[in-house]
């Protein structure tokens, strides 16, 4: 096995490496701008910041059925004491569906598979109110906000380095390797990679912001011009109060700047406990998913330039056996989940898609399907060899 993993680190840092290529890193703390921007990115992405904790009305076209009315609701972090805007309250939200004929059935015709918990109440006679599960529902999963720190450089990743980590995980670790998600990108028409969100089914930063306006907002843009019907009901917005296109892409332009240009979470201290706990997290194989280091492509923006940085993710899908949630999405059927990055760990308090865990020992625990090598090797470990590793991973 080790033999394996050093070919690996060996491949995967020709891979990354780059001679201009450093980390990139800011001076303030979790929710601060990129290094490096000039005065104009450093406006946008103030300006984002403030699209990005809007609250939206009725007027603006939130609704008539959605989940909160502004980004930052969810995506708001305390830290230390202080809010970090681009993080996550750990607000969970709810899917659902069934199998129908042996596939996946998101029960579009209820709603599915997103709820949208809340209602704008009376509007031309009809009291939206927040969805519910169907009873006959037979699947029910919670997924957890995600962070968005940091993700503006992974968004300029070629999709070529996703697709090469694939390959290398295939020949090296094949028990653990990982699937690119192939999905759609709205803005060209044409098959891309997908990093973005649990199932990897959002492929830039810009989608990404132009599904969660929709869907977790209820405004429609226009990538995503269609409102979700209430409960599946669609007759039920001749009743919707602002009927045409909500935003006409200013708003997801904005969010996406802001998003952009977060810088990642800055690392705790560094000790040699920790520096031994990351030598462990790589022999144990848990590196052969939470890739430790990609490289940014040629990018016009020098923030984002050839730039070498550290998320702990290879952003591909795995079989994660029970740990699942059950939902398909695009190629990611029930069992597969993309990665989760670990920078930033050591703010967290909910792990996992759905929270259950509140330690990262707990999240390895859980851990199932590919993930049960790596988590059957930790169960070995000598205490002080754990005690390493996780004090490695609350230094992220």
């Amino acid at each position: 096995m080790r033999s394996s993993l050093v070919a690996s680190a060996v491949l995967l840092g020709l891979l990354v490496s780059s001679p201009a290529a450093q980390q990139s890193t800011s001076a303030g703390g979790f929710g601060s701008p990129l290094n490096n921007l000039t005065p104009d990115q450093l406006a946008g992405f103030g300006a984002g910041q403030v699209a990005f904790q809007k609250i939206e009305t009725v007027s603006d076209g939130l609704g008539p059925v959605f989940n909160e009315a502004s980004c930052a609701t969810c995506h708001t972090s305390t830290v230390n004491g202080n809010a970090a805007v681009g993080g996550s309250n750990g607000r969970l939200e709810t899917r659902f569906g069934t199998i129908s004929n042996g596939a996946f059935d998101p029960m579009t015709y209820a709603g599915g598979s997103l709820i949208q918990d809340h209602g704008i109440g009376l509007s031309k006679g009809v009291n939206f109110v927040g969805e519910t599960v169907p009873a006959a529902a037979t699947i029910v999963a919670r997924r957890r906000t995600t962070p968005l720190f940091g993700l503006g450089l992974v968004d300029a990743v070629p999709d070529s380095t996703f697709k090469t980590l694939a390959w290398i995980e295939k020949i090296y670790t094949p028990g653990s390797a990982g699937t690119v998600s192939t999905v759609t990108n709205l803005s060209t028409g044409a098959p891309a990679v997908g990093k973005f969100g649990w199932k990897a089914q959002n492929p830039t930063l810009f989608q990404f912001s132009g599904d969660a306006y929709l869907n977790e907002m209820g405004v429609t843009n226009p990538e995503f011009p269609n409102e979700n019907c209430p409960q599946g009901n669609c007759g039920l917005l001749a009743a919707n109060p602002e009927p045409g296109l909500n935003d006409d892409g200013t708003d997801v332009r904005n969010f996406t700047t802001f998003m952009s240009f977060l810088a990642p979470p800055p690392r705790g201290p560094v000790t040699l406990q920790t520096q031994a706990g990351e030598v462990v997290f790589n022999l144990i194989g848990c590196a052969n998913c939470h890739t430790g280091t990609l490289t940014t492509g040629p990018n016009a923006i020098a923030a984002l330039n050839r730039v070498r940085f550290h998320p702990y993710s290879d952003f591909l899908l795995h079989d994660m056996g029970s740990l699942g949630d059950g939902i398909t999405q695009g190629v990611a059927t029930g069992k597969l989940m993309r990665t989760a990055p670990l920078w930033g760990l050591r703010a967290q308090t909910q792990l996992l898609h759905d929270g259950r865990a509140a330690t990262p020992q707990e999240a390895i625990l859980a851990h199932d399907g590919q993930g049960a090598a790596a988590r059957n090797r930790y169960i070995a470990l000598p205490p002080s060899a754990k005690a390493a590793l996780l004090a490695f991973l609350n230094s992220l």
